[in-house]
């Protein structure tokens, strides 16, 4: 008798709770909203975003592992299916325009603990004058002229489910060198899925431009924003973006 796979099950009233979970999941699966090999939000997490209780989730995420969809190790449960994930941890750089630093150049960043800008709290949900972790980043020419600066604010979601972000907060008090270059990629193994969405506009009367890059997850919850400044006269932002290879 030919394999079946929760796909091939037509919805129906007489169809198992669970099985209409793992029909849904995998078509969160097939559509990149968790691309393969990222590891799928935990058990408590999905029984909240399909509706079901935890037993449900249990039983569909072994469904799909029996027909080879899903896999579980020490990092929890992942997707199997073929082909390459939605972003490369090239396609995202943290914070947006951050730059190497080369001679002649210096590149400073901190974390602080404190309210963000009016417009990030906006962006994140967070009540005015909510403190929350909030990243400072500097790139500039031996001679202190500044030609990029960024100031990133961290969303509750992201502090709550980021362990290696939420450790920042006890010592973040604007004087050590915090540079958080592997910020996305701790969201990843987080089990998050970056969204993300980059805004350029003109400043008024200067040469500089403004970048605002707003980051959400698989359940669209704000996770970061960043508003990057440069000096459009003296340097340049360049974007790389890796797409997925069409199916043949």
């Amino acid at each position: 008798m030919a394999r079946t796979t929760p796909h091939d099950h037509p919805p129906a009233e007489e169809e198992p709770l669970y099985r209409r979970i793992a029909t849904q999941l995998l078509g969160e699966l097939r559509d990149g909203r968790i691309p393969p090999g990222e590891r799928l939000p935990g058990e408590r997490r999905l029984a909240e975003h399909f509706g079901v209780s935890r037993e449900t989730v249990r039983q569909a995420l072994e469904l799909l592992r029996r027909d080879g969809l899903v896999a579980t190790d020490r990092r929890g449960s992942h997707a199997t299916l073929p082909g390459l994930p939605v972003e490369t941890p090239a396609s995202l750089a943290f914070p947006v325009g951050a730059a190497a630093a080369t001679p002649g150049t210096v590149a400073r960043a901190t974390v602080t603990w404190e309210p963000p800008p009016p417009g990030h709290a906006e962006a994140l949900g967070l009540a005015p004058g909510r403190p929350t972790l909030v990243h400072n980043y500097r790139y500039a020419t031996a001679d202190g002229r500044g030609l990029r600066s960024a100031v990133t604010s961290f969303s509750a979601v992201a502090l709550a489910e980021v362990e290696e972000l939420a450790r920042y907060r006890d010592r973040a008090d604007g004087t050590a060198t915090a540079h958080l270059r592997r910020a996305y990629d701790w969201m990843r193994r987080a089990g998050l899925t970056l969204h993300h969405r980059d805004a350029i506009t003109r400043l008024a009367s200067t040469p500089s431009v403004r970048v605002t890059r707003q980051v959400h997850d698989q359940y669209a919850r704000p996770l970061e924003i960043t508003d990057l400044v440069v000096d459009a006269q003296q340097d340049a932002l360049v974007y790389e973006f890796t797409l997925p290879g069409r199916a043949g």
